[in-house]
């Protein structure tokens, strides 16, 4: 008898302690694969994961230490970086930064202490093995309930699948910019403008695009891309089920190498509960934008049975995904209208809404017209904007070494790094973080900006200013300084980089373990970029205090200026960089330095 007490006396203890102990995920195993990618228009050779692309969705607990071994069978090396999860810098998966790759025939062990939750995604870092298909999805189970209620749930992955290799794409827009540009003007164009805004006007501005080299349809690099959800093109119809009256949260990765997507599904509102894998005060929407490698989590319920449409049409409508929401399986939803007129750049997009700021802050001369010494292209400098791909091969994970016909140091451009007349830092209306933006119809976008977004039910659009944080993640303090990040490039050339330097000729950003650092981004160029720091939130400003969202990713829209601060909490080595492959290929990027803190043990292996 007394035994048996005993007995039931251990078990119980032993129970306890089981319960109390930290649990461990089981190890998981992922191969990197040659693999064949159909559309049904099309196949190509890419690479995915486990003999897929996309590939599998990986699924954590928070708490949990998961163990992954990553063994390569290609012929190349590999690397993979698990977008928007803190951990030890060694485990970032970045080559030349955080450790060396992965080489042909070798499995790498990454470790990960898991101490967050939500939806996130990993892919390679190395060349262009993402684009071509090496990406996959994350999904994080919290240690408590979450602050809102679902009944069943989806991963919605996007991605712009490319008939070219992502090698090809490259080397062919540093041979023509606008290779991909479908949708070029035309005379057609030129007699509608006159008619609408007179001739005089329509040759001032066609005149001011011509100094600028640039066209106001540069809204995508590439475009003749299908638009693939979890890996299946319009035709494919992904489908999610559901029961009418059902709560379904759909977990939306924008995994794409360069396009944004608005997305949304006609005759459903969305409730926006997570962006970045950080809960968010319930924002409900009619539409939002997901720029390349954010993530947004939406609660939608559905009541009727029938079938609705996922619809995410890119930025520059050029391209779509297109995927079906069911009480059935075998059931197809009626494809909504597609917005035919593709919006077109303004000078308020290059910070030239004269209208908007003083003469004086632009560089004015007294004619009127903009002194922009760096517009000329005879007198554009070939230093940084020129890009040699023999140099180019030193980015971490960005090796083009065996690229040929890619010397373009000769071609005349327009440097946007040198643009005089074009201190962003001056520019009125501009500052986010006070909300001086008028009755601007969403404040991070320049005031007259042709992408400003607008629902196509005229409804409710998302923006950034409409996120607030469910829970703040570090105390309301101020920054101890600020750091200014210029996004430079060069169109004529496809030469990217930040304060006109690119990677390669940069000196790493150096931060202090312990501070709070406020980082200024001025977007000089015509184009969006989403900036991406590896291992450490970002915290955006919008404008609501210690309510700022955390974001991993945060796009900064042309002729715009957006601060971020971030908790330097984090010790090692990290990258930062443009998350749109080629503009982080071409130099977009920089190596940050994080000096001090707890000691860092050099990791080999995972051990």
């Amino acid at each position: 008898m007394k035994q048996r007490i005993v007995l039931r006396a251990l078990l119980g203890a032993l129970g306890t302690v089981m319960l109390s102990a930290p649990s461990f995920a089981a190890t998981y195993d992922l191969t990197v694969d040659y693999v064949e990618i159909d559309t049904g228009t099309m196949k190509t050779r890419g690479i995915g994961y486990n003999g897929s692309s996309p590939g599998p969705t990986l699924r954590f607990k928070e708490g949990e230490d998961v163990v992954i071994n990553v063994t390569n069978n290609l012929d190349e090396a590999t690397s993979i970086h698990w977008h928007g999860l803190i951990l030890p810098y060694q485990m970032d998966g970045v080559p030349g930064i955080s450790f060396p790759g992965i080489e042909p025939g070798e499995t790498f062990t990454y470790r990960i202490p898991v101490s967050q939750s939500g939806t996130y995604w990993f892919h390679s870092h190395s060349g262009f093995q993402e684009p071509d298909g090496a990406y996959g999805s994350i999904i994080i189970e919290p240690q408590k309930r979450e602050p809102f209620k679902f009944d069943r749930e989806y991963v919605v992955v996007l991605k712009d699948k490319h008939p070219h290799s992502g090698e090809r794409i490259l080397r062919n827009l540093k041979m023509m910019p606008d290779y991909y540009n479908r949708n070029q003007r035309s005379l057609g164009d030129f007699i509608m403008d006159v008619r609408k805004n007179g001739l005089g006007a329509t040759l001032s501005e066609r005149a001011d695009w011509g100094a600028m080299r640039m066209m106001p349809t540069d809204i995508e690099d590439v475009q003749g891309f299908v638009g693939l959800i979890n890996g299946m093109s319009p035709e494919q119809n992904w489908t999610g089920l559901f029961h009418p009256e059902e709560r379904v949260r759909l977990r939306f990765i924008n995994a794409s190498a360069m396009t944004y997507f608005d997305v949304r599904i006609p005759g459903l509102e969305m409730t926006v509960v997570q962006a970045d894998g950080n809960n968010v005060q319930p924002v409900k929407v009619d539409e939002f934008r997901i720029a390349v490698a954010e993530t947004y989590d939406v609660i939608v319920q559905p009541k009727d049975d029938k079938a609705y449409a996922i619809m995410a049409e890119s930025m520059g409508r050029s391209g779509y995904g297109f995927g079906t929401l069911a009480p059935h399986e075998g059931m197809r939803a009626e494809m909504p209208e597609l917005r035919k007129e593709a919006p077109l750049l303004t000078m308020a997009d290059m910070g030239m809404n004269h209208g908007e700021m003083g003469h004086g802050d632009m560089g004015q001369s007294e004619t009127g017209k903009g002194d922009m010494a760096g517009m000329d292209p005879s007198t554009a400098p070939s230093g940084n904007a020129a890009m040699d791909h023999g140099s180019a091969g030193s980015m971490p994970g960005m090796d083009h070494s065996g690229m040929t016909g890619m010397d373009h140091s000769n071609m005349t451009a327009m440097d946007h790094s040198k643009m005089a007349g074009m201190d962003h830092s001056n520019m009125a209306g501009m500052e986010h973080s006070a909300m001086a933006m008028g009755n601007r119809a969403d404040p991070f976008y320049a005031a007259g900006s042709g992408l400003t977004p607008k629902a196509a039910n005229g409804g409710k659009f998302l923006s950034y200013a409409d996120l607030k944080a469910q829970k703040p993640l570090y105390a309301d303090r101020p920054a101890t300084r600020e750091i200014e990040l210029r996004l430079t490039g060069n169109m004529e050339r496809y030469s990217w980089s930040i304060n006109g330097v690119k990677y390669e000729d940069a000196e790493p950003i150096r931060l202090k373990y312990g501070e709070r650092v406020r980082f200024k981004f001025v977007n000089e160029t015509m184009m969006s970029h989403p900036m991406h720091l590896h291992g450490m939130w970002s915290i955006l400003d919008t404008g609501q205090g210690k309510w700022n969202p955390v974001k991993h990713t945060i796009n900064i829209n042309p002729g715009t200026t957006v601060y971020s601060e971030t908790e330097v909490d984090e010790p090692g080595q990290w990258a930062f960089h443009c998350h749109l492959s080629y503009h982080m290929a071409t130099g977009m990027f920089r190596k940050v330095v994080v000096e001090g803190g707890p000691a860092v043990a050099t990791l080999k292996n995972g051990n």
